[in-house]
């Protein structure tokens, strides 16, 4: 019997995913979006506005909070790979509508959902919370600076703002529970690498 010791198993391949200006995008954007939902809840709950208190100071920082949440894409907008990951994001293909499909028919097994760097839901969100944070920063400058606007619109804003905060909240709790059930995918956000055995299963037509 051979005493040779087991030549132990390689480690599993790294594959580059996301540079350094991408993951800061995604944290900047990350903490800011958190810092608006956490403070609205503080000013709509009452339990927490009587918990916190502040609320003038709430507000504020709620304010700047939102007026600063396009600043990090805006400046990631300088990174070649920044702005090359958001012309995936906004290219739907065939593959794309078979992974839509296979969703809505809660289809789990991967070759029903084919992915290129970004899967299709992933791409609906970004677009979705793209022009969600767009419709909340204009509602949000229409309820700050009120001589500049007529009463109607005022308050349609308020209506506006108030239902779309509460939307944003439980479309990103959907997508926090995403992330937490996957850990590759939140590697990738935090050091910029993935498994090849993950990119080749979850992202088969990302590389060549």
């Amino acid at each position: 019997m051979s005493l040779r010791a087991e030549t132990p198993a390689p480690p599993s391949a790294r594959v580059h995913r996301f540079t350094r200006a991408e993951r800061w995008v995604h944290r900047a954007t990350a903490a800011l979006m958190g810092v608006c939902v956490v403070t609205a809840a503080v000013l709509y709950v009452p339990q927490l506005a009587v918990l916190v208190g502040r609320r003038e100071l709430v507000v504020r920082v709620h304010e700047c909070a939102g007026l600063a949440l396009p600043v990090p894409v805006l400046l990631g907008l300088a990174s070649r790979a920044f702005r090359a990951d958001l012309r995936f994001l906004n290219r739907f293909g065939p593959h794309d509508r078979i992974w839509l499909r296979a969703a809505a028919r809660r289809d789990r097994r991967h070759a029903s959902r084919p992915a290129g760097k970004f899967n299709a839901g992933q791409k609906v969100y970004a677009a979705w919370i793209a022009g969600a944070t767009l419709v909340m920063l204009g509602t949000g400058l229409m309820m700050w600076f009120t001589r500049l606007t007529p009463l109607m619109w005022r308050t349609s804003a308020t209506f506006v703002h108030d239902w779309l905060a509460l939307t944003i909240g439980v479309v990103l709790a959907g997508h926090i529970g995403m992330a937490l059930g996957d850990p590759e995918a939140r590697r990738g956000l935090r050091t910029g690498t993935v498994s090849e055995e993950w990119a080749n299963r979850e992202h088969p037509l990302w590389r060549p």
